[in-house]
């Protein structure tokens, strides 16, 4: 079964201007994580992650009475944004979490675990 994994993080702590240029503490925590991310290649769990750009080069498309808009940004000021996400492929939800609570150990942030339905939607 495939999992999609939401990191999140704290939206006043992620500036726009300084977003291209990650502290020291953010490239330790990323070192890390590749490190764990490997053990989950190794292991075939492993599909996919990606780190997401800031909220500011976001756009939001709404559907309206004369068609899709597109606006700047997300729709909704929140305290934490969406950071970066990873697909995994694992036995059921029980490893998901284990894999899930030794990336939190790891990136420090909250995450969240969302089945990827496939074919199991219809």
């Amino acid at each position: 079964m495939k999992f999609l994994l939401l990191s999140y993080t704290p939206a006043d702590a992620w500036d726009a201007e300084t977003a291209d240029t990650p502290s020291q503490e953010a490239l330790d925590a990323f070192a890390a994580y590749q490190r764990f991310e490997e053990s989950l290649r190794a292991s075939g769990e492993f599909v996919l992650s990606e780190g997401l750009g800031h909220p500011a080069v976001t756009t939001t498309v709404r559907p309206t009475g004369s068609g899709a808009v597109a606006t700047d940004g997300p729709f909704a000021e929140l305290k934490e944004v969406l950071a970066s996400f990873a697909v995994i492929e694992c036995t059921g939800i029980e490893r998901a979490r284990e894999i899930v609570a030794e990336m939190v150990s790891v990136l420090g942030e909250p995450m969240e675990i969302r089945p990827i339905m496939g074919d199991d939607f219809a």
